[in-house]
């Protein structure tokens, strides 16, 4: 990288990126998602997230979805690392398994975000997919209602791909990202969904592809790795603030975090005062 020999780097992430900021994993013993399920009366952890569970009860996923909407938690060094990346030049594409919005909310711009599990953004009925407003589908989550769509009467939920479900048509674009690749950096996941977990397997053999993660996952378990595989364990957010010091970058991060966050908060406060002045 520091040789200008990486210019189109392609990151895949999961939820790990996002415990610095307060969101739990989901498979972390004792404190991750699916260890802390049982209020919600589900038969097995990832049946909350089953789309033929959520047919015949939606209730048990709208009781996790009201502390998994975005607005919560803020991005942290992790995200927006990832953003300097794209400030300079260097991203073609980050590819996130979470639906938490904190790479959109740190600033990485649209067309270098493939949700590949979807997102809160958006709203539509799980049978027929009739788009539903989105800040209505919330309030009725937030008040214990079943939002249900006008035209078939099934519940509405928020366009969070669950299991038995369609990817997103942008997670495709991965057919042409991959190929086109110079560095594949992977972060914060397990590498146990597929067909996401897949896509580290399909840049060309020449390509580096760094781990930088709590545990070996995937075909960095095998020994010996693969030519041009690379491995760093750890806490992550100390791994790319390591990452970012050697590159010299740690300035740029921090200061782009200060700055965005200045901004967050100045919207935040704009927004709170906007009642008033109106009355």
């Amino acid at each position: 990288m520091k040789l200008g020999r990486c210019k189109n780097i392609v990151v895949v992430t999961g939820a790990g990126i996002s415990t610095a900021s307060g969101i739990p994993d989901f498979r972390t013993p004792g404190t991750g998602l699916y260890a802390n399920l049982e209020k919600y009366n589900v038969p097995y952890p990832e049946s909350i997230f089953n789309i033929d569970f959520f047919t015949n009860d939606p209730l048990p996923f709208f009781s996790l979805a009201k502390s998994l909407y975005p607005g919560n938690h803020r991005p942290n060094y992790i995200h927006y690392f990832i953003r300097t990346l794209h400030q300079k030049g260097l991203l073609l594409r980050t590819y996130t398994q979470n639906i938490d919005g904190l790479e959109k909310l740190c600033g990485i711009p649209e067309d270098k975000l493939v949700e590949a599990h979807g997102s809160f953004a958006t709203a539509s009925c799980h049978l027929c997919y009739t788009p539903y407003p989105s800040d209505e589908a919330k309030e009725a989550i937030m008040n214990d209602q079943v939002p249900t769509c006008s035209f078939c009467a099934a519940a509405v939920k928020p366009d969070v791909v669950f299991f038995g479900e369609d990817l997103p048509q942008k997670y495709f674009l991965n057919s042409e990202d991959f190929p086109k690749a110079d560095l594949l950096l992977i972060m914060g996941t397990s590498l146990q969904i597929e067909p996401f977990a897949s896509l580290v397997n399909t840049v060309r053999p020449s390509v580096p592809r760094l781990l930088l993660n709590r545990d070996p996952v995937g075909p960095f378990t095998k020994v010996p790795l693969r030519k041009k595989d690379y491995v760093e364990l750890g806490d992550l957010e100390d791994l790319v603030r390591r990452f970012a010091q050697m590159l010299g970058w740690n300035e740029d991060v921090e200061e782009m975090m200060r700055a965005q966050e200045a901004a967050m908060s100045s919207t935040s406060l704009c927004q709170q005062s906007e009642p008033q002045t109106r009355s």
